[in-house]
Parts: structure tokens; sequence; C-alpha cells
């Protein structure tokens, strides 16, 4: 009887993680609908094959090398698929907590969790560098970052290495329950590294310190996006908590979703407010943009604040979103659909406010893990994106940019029937 108990359990907990892998392999499909609502009609096409590309790029270069640098254990070459029933029995067995302990799931799961958010993190990259980037050259530095930036930091993080055998986060009370600086930021952090060398759209700022919008081509679609995304973060989230065999962990998993749900819920209402006293207009970029935000805020620590204290977290996301897109205007930082702010400035303020839930976890080791997640992915994108600008070059010529990067990179349209002229 003990032994089924068990097997139901490995069984249950393997199926959770594959379950919630998929949603968040779904949040692919909502960043490459999100992205290519925002920019302008000229540039979908090229935008859409970097979503896809990235995906695939990420699934290859963390399966060869990202998963052995992060956690340890060459999966590329190891049958991952053979499980020892009884050394898994065994496990079980002697544990003094016996069903309830910590969960126990197949391996390949854990390393089909595991690489949609590298994927992830390279998505918020495609969309602050949109409309002027060649093709090529982003999807070569995708190779860098999912192949060996981010499985750097992942293993001083989630992994438990020591950075660069100096110190260890865990040691510091540092925490990041899903990812709000491990996934968002850093990706956020590479984003800012390719925008300050690429520079921004052409005319995007005026010669008297004018700030010019370009509408994005498909609002509807950005919107799809914006809840495919959503609804994507509950495995997010969810899929963090690594088990649901068990009452406790069942009933964290749920937690975890309610308040998933009601932080982005506070961040789209914070938003929407936040941009009808700043601007005078409902502006549903702004209030798309507060609903991730809201969601990025409360990844860092989904479980242990209630639903209220969740919902006023993702709510100062959403007014900071729009605060720091502002700003990042006014800094003239072009990014088209406004990733560095929600990933970035958010991921940031969600490592901040753990503390406050979460008692195990000291303010100290936070900021000590933001600055080492931050400076670290800064630094070594910094580093690759320059030697592609001085190989290959970042930026499409000017005469490309203004037909749109669809053609010169792509030699097709997404609207060939509807494009009349280009902005």
């Amino acid at each position: 009887m003990e032994s089924n108990i068990f097997h139901l359990q490995y069984a249950i907990d393997t199926f959770y993680f594959l379950v919630c892998g998929a949603l968040v392999m779904w949040m692919a499909a909502g960043f490459a609908m999100l992205e290519s609502g925002l920019v302008r009609a000229k540039n979908t096409t090229e935008i859409l094959t970097k979503n896809v590309a990235l995906f695939a790029i990420s699934c290859i270069m963390y399966l060869v090398c990202g998963y052995a640098i992060m956690y340890g254990g060459n999966i590329f070459l190891s049958g991952i698929a053979d499980v020892d029933t009884a050394a898994v029995l065994g496990d079980f067995a002697g544990r003094e907590d016996g069903f309830e302990g910590g969960s126990i799931y197949s391996g390949a799961s854990d390393f089909f969790f595991q690489v949609v958010f590298v994927a992830t993190a390279m998505s918020i990259v495609s969309g602050a560098v949109a409309e002027r980037m060649k093709l090529w050259a982003f999807l070569v530095f995708a190779v860098f970052m999912t192949g060996f930036i981010y499985p750097m930091e992942g293993a001083w993080t989630w992994g438990g290495a020591s950075v660069f055998g100096m110190y260890t986060l865990g040691d510091l009370g540092f925490s990041d329950f899903a990812g709000s600086g491990i996934v968002h930021m850093a990706g956020a952090a590479a984003a800012l590294a390719g925008v300050i060398l690429l520079g921004a759209r052409k005319g995007k700022y005026g010669p008297n310190g004018e700030i010019r919008a370009f509408p994005g081509a498909n609002l509807p679609l950005a919107t799809l996006g914006t809840f495919i995304l959503w609804m994507g973060w509950f495995g997010f989230n969810g899929g963090s908590v690594l088990k649901l065999g068990d009452i406790a962990s069942a009933n964290s998993v749920a937690m975890v979703f309610l308040n998933t749900n009601t932080a982005a819920a506070g961040g789209a209402v914070a938003a929407l407010i936040t941009a009808r006293l700043m601007f005078g207009k409902a502006d549903l970029t702004m209030l798309l943009n507060g609903a991730l935000a809201g969601l990025v805020t409360i990844t860092a620590e989904p479980s242990t604040p209630s639903a209220l204290t969740a919902t006023i977290f993702g709510a100062f996301g959403g007014v900071l979103v729009v605060l720091s897109i502002v700003t990042m205007d006014k800094l003239r930082i072009d990014d088209p659909v406004g990733a560095i702010s929600v990933h970035g400035v958010c991921g940031l303020l969600g490592l901040l406010l753990v503390p406050i839930t979460n008692s195990d976890v000291s303010f100290s080791g936070q900021i000590i893990g933001a600055i080492t997640i931050f400076v670290w992915v800064f630094v070594a994108s910094l580093i690759v994106w320059g030697i592609l600008k001085a190989v290959m070059g970042l930026r499409v010529s000017e005469e490309d940019e203004y037909e749109g990067v669809d053609l010169s990179e792509c030699g097709m349209e997404a609207y060939p029937e509807f494009v009349s002229g280009k902005q």
C-alpha cells in the first residue's frame, strides 16, 4: 500500500511539473502576440520570427550546456528517461516525513520545466530591441544568453553555487521564489545592455527633447498576448512550488495561483488610474503593462502574502511601471514595448518586497542578490553585444529601418494587403 502511495505521488508531482511547464511554454505565444501588437506593422514578421527562433535556440542551448552549468549533470548525453524505481522508492522510505516530504519527480520533467524559464528570459530581450536590430545578431546573442549567461546566474541562485567562489546567496538570506530577479530582471539587464549599444529608433526623439510616440499596429493582438501571459503565469509561479501531492503543497499551490491572479489585477487597475491621472486618458498599453508589472512583482514570493497584500504589491508594480516607462523615455532609452520597466524595474521591486512577508529572507541578502544578478548579466551581455557590434553589426541600415525590417530581414510583410505607407 505504501509503495502504491509513493508511486502516486511521483506521478502527480511529475505530471504537475509537465502541465505547468506547458503553461509557461505558452507564454512564448503571449510574448509573440504582445510584441507584434506593440510594434509598427512593418516590423511584425521579424519580431514573430525572433520569438519562434529564440524559443528553439533556448531549448537546444539549455539542453547542450545550460542545464549542466546551472545544476550539474549532462542532460544532453544522459538517459534522463530511465528511472531507477528501486532508488526512488528507497528515497521515499528513508524519509522521516514520508509522503509529506519534498517532491520527487522525473528528471526529464524537471529539465522541461527549467528550459521554458530560459526562453522566457530571452523573450524579454526581443521586445526591447525591436524595430532596428539585425535578426541574426539577435539570434547569435540568444545562443550566449541561454547557453551561458543565464545558466551562470541561475547556478548562483537556484543552483546554490557560490558566486565566483566568494559567497553563497542562500547563506546571505536571498530568496527568489519563481524568478522576479533570476528570470525577469536578468532578461531586462541583457535588454538594457543591447539597447544602450543599439541606440533609439530613428525619429523617436527630437533634437529639442521631444518624445514621439510610435503607436503599435495591433492593440487587440497585444491585449491577447497579455491575457496569454497572465494565464501562463499560473504555471510559472504555481509550478515553482515543485510539488502538488500532499495537503500542505496543494494549499500552497492554491495560494500561489490566487496571489498571482490578484497581483495582476492590482497592477492593472493601479496602472490604469496612474495613467489617467498623468495623461488624462485611459491608456491601454499602460493597463497591459500594469498587469504584467503586477505579475513580475509577485513572482519573487507569491506563497507567503495574503491575497490583500498580494493585490497591494501588484498595485505598487502597476504604479511603478508607468513612472518607469515615462522616465526611460526621458533618459532616451528606447524600449518599444516597455520590457525593461516591466521586467527589470518591477523585478527589482519584487525582490525587495519579499522580506515583508517572508521572515526567513533579509533585505541585505535581497539587495546583494539583485546586484549580483544585474551586474553579471548586464556586463556579460554588454561584452557579447559589443563583440557582435564589432564583428557583424547590431543595427540595420537607415533605409531598411525606414522600410521596415520585415522586408530587409525576412523578405515578407505581415499585412501585405493593408500596408499603404511607411511611418
